[in-house]
């Protein structure tokens, strides 16, 4: 289960702020360690200190979250957060969107370009103006088309949800004239390994085809509810143990209306 310990990228805007708060959404609900980084570049006398002066504005932010806090030295601010997730053994990456972005959508960053191309473990972003829900997390939604990356990532999150005591949801979109008879097919068996996995009762596991045009609006066909996480899987092309997100997951994960997530491939 992802989120046992939870490292965030926090930069001094409305991103880093939306991190940090997500960031602390998920390990409420497991129970994981947090690590807040600032990550400098190692040309600049002053980067240092400036780093550490932000990290005590993050800490403040979180008030009394039990986090651990650490200065990473890099040239690429992606770079930096894969190599200190490896260091402190983190197996959850957060950012959030740059600033300017539509409200309640990813925008994707320089660093989260990176981490979506090549990081070692989960990546999640968060919308931009995401506030968490004063519920928390209610529900975790799979994007699922058959094929062996998006079985594990179902497996991998009935087990979550059953951890978390949340329903699961399993989304399928069909984008112009998919065969939508076909694709409730592997939804039917996308929903009989999710029991099988994880040992969720029905009523906790449901499906949901979303039909449209483009993958905006068949995402748009599908109803999302306040509290709610996405779960991706990366691309074939992905290196084992890394994150690689395809073109059909990457306009998905702009699309999305909340938080994502992707599994690294090989994800365990």
């Amino acid at each position: 289960m992802i989120g046992e310990h939870v490292l965030v990228g926090y930069v001094p805007d409305s991103g880093g702020r939306e991190a940090l708060d997500l960031a602390r959404t998920v390990v409420a609900h497991t129970g994981g360690r947090l690590t807040v980084a600032h990550v400098h570049p190692p040309d600049r006398l002053a980067a240092a200190g400036e780093a550490h002066a932000l990290l005590e504005q993050a800490a403040e932010l979180l008030a009394d979250q039990p986090a651990e806090y650490t200065v990473q030295e890099s040239r690429s601010v992606g770079r930096g957060l894969s190599s200190l997730a490896g260091k402190v053994g983190a197996d959850l990456i957060v950012v959030g969107s740059p600033p300017g972005g539509a409200r309640g959508r990813i925008a994707v960053s320089a660093t989260g370009d990176h981490l979506l191309h090549s990081a070692p473990e989960a990546v999640m972003l968060a919308p931009s103006g995401h506030r968490p829900a004063e519920e928390g997390l209610t529900r975790i939604s799979v994007m699922y088309v058959q094929r062996p990356q998006a079985d594990e990532a179902v497996a991998r999150a009935a087990v979550a949800a059953v951890t978390l005591g949340v329903p699961l949801r399993l989304v399928t979109l069909a984008i112009g004239d998919a065969p939508t008879g076909r694709l409730r097919d592997d939804l039917a068996l996308a929903i009989r390994l999710a029991q099988e996995s994880s040992g969720l009762p029905p009523e906790n596991v449901t499906a949901e085809l979303g039909e449209g045009d483009d993958v905006a609006a068949a995402l748009t066909d599908v109803p999302w509810s306040e509290g709610e996480i996405l779960v991706c899987a990366s691309s074939e092309d992905a290196a084992a143990h890394r994150v690689f997100l395809g073109e059909v997951a990457l306009k998905v994960l702009r699309a999305a209306p909340c938080p994502v997530a992707v599994l690294p491939r090989g994800y365990s």
